[in-house]
């Protein structure tokens, strides 16, 4: 598939307009506020945003993984995807019982890599049973079938020794290992979507590039589509061929890699990338975002950024800004970016570091939207 071009055919989940809301002793928190996405076969989206963005809400939902005071008050999940007979069938998740989502699809056609591998790994059981488990039930494979396929996928996932790991506990393997594990359960049905959420946010640095690049080379192989979840803009610059940032339960910018990397309209957008360490800079402080986030708890009037944004005109705080295309596949939903609005220039700390990264890729901003 050519880079940042999208085929419709090729689409294999299409989420649109989707609410959802969790009743709580203090009242009901609208976590999900319109999501509208959209992801294609062999692609990868990295969701990013500050923790309560609804990121993780959003995809396990996906997975009908969601908390039993959760409901979906509208939209629709529809997952196209290759049944038994080898037709093309889609579905709407959201009318399916999260019992059916996990007994049809999950692991066998929708697998989430965790960020903690110790709370996805059962400490009772074997490495080699929690990867042969999903096959038995899904592939109906036999024991010794499932016993060889497990082998091979921890040698796929760079593990040494794999029979005597597959004999092996949780607890005697390293975090990075671990994770592998992890990693190969979620791989052992082929999945047609991998889902990562902070995938390495528990390991070391070193240990982190390498689980990138090996989801990063089993997706090729494999041809799978990624959705990370995540708010460590570093790990999207290396995975990711499109961004959707969330902010409040919404997603508020989107495009590709390069528009919103390089050309970032939304001063929430702004205020992430500024807030990233950056050793060339010449600035001795950190960046912050100041103020909090929302409480969702309470009614949102107009742009649920507001409080926080320096920028805000006064139509923030009275309506909710709509998604402005600014170009390419690049939208922002900021009144900054409304024809009438000011010229708002980035922070300067910003617009330093886009110009020496702009440079350092030799991409030109016009080009990339001109192209796309």
């Amino acid at each position: 598939m050519e880079k940042f071009k999208r085929n419709k055919e090729d689409r294999v989940l299409s989420i649109r307009d989707l609410n959802i809301s969790f009743e709580t002793a203090g009242g009901v928190v609208k976590a999900i506020r319109g999501v509208r996405m959209d992801l294609f076969k062999g692609e990868t989206i990295a969701i990013v945003g500050e923790s309560g963005s609804g990121k993780s809400v959003t995809v396990k939902t996906i997975m009908g993984i969601m908390a039993a005071n959760g409901k979906i008050e509208s939209g629709t999940i529809n997952y196209t995807f290759t049944n038994e007979k080898g037709e093309r069938e889609t579905v709407d998740m959201t009318k399916l019982s999260q019992k059916e989502i996990r007994y049809r699809f999950n692991g066998k056609h929708i697998a989430m890599v965790f960020q903690d591998p110790m709370t996805s790994l059962d400490p009772t059981m074997t490495i080699g049973k929690q990867i042969t488990e999903g096959m038995m039930l899904h592939l109906h494979l036999t024991r010794e079938e499932a016993n060889q396929r497990a082998i091979k996928l921890l040698t796929d996932v760079g593990i040494e020794n794999p029979e005597k790991r597959f004999k092996q506990y949780p607890h005697q393997l390293s975090g990075g290992m671990r994770q592998r594990v992890v990693i190969a359960i979620a791989l052992a049905c082929d999945p047609d979507i991998l889902i990562c959420d902070e995938p390495t946010t528990a390991l070391d640095v070193t240990i982190q590039a390498k689980i990138l690049e090996l989801i990063k080379k089993i997706q090729q192989e494999k041809e799978l589509s990624v959705i990370y979840i995540t708010h460590d803009l570093g790990v999207v610059a290396k995975v990711a061929d499109y961004v959707d940032v969330m902010y409040a339960g919404r997603i508020i910018e989107k495009g590709n890699i390069n528009e919103v990397f390089y050309d970032p309209r939304h001063p929430y957008t702004w205020g992430l990338l500024a807030s990233m360490p950056d050793t060339d800079t010449n600035s001795k402080r950190l960046f912050a975002i100041p103020g909090t986030p929302p409480n969702l708890l309470e009614e949102i009037v107009g742009d649920a950024f507001a409080p926080r944004n320096p920028f805000a005109l006064a139509i923030d705080y009275k309506a909710e800004p709509p998604m402005f295309n600014v170009g390419g596949q690049h939208r922002v939903a900021s009144w900054l970016c409304d024809p009438r609005a000011p010229k708002i220039d980035p922070p300067e700390q910003l617009q330093e570091r886009l110009i020496r990264m702009r440079a350092e890729t030799g991409m030109s901003v016009v080009n990339e939207k001109e192209g796309a």
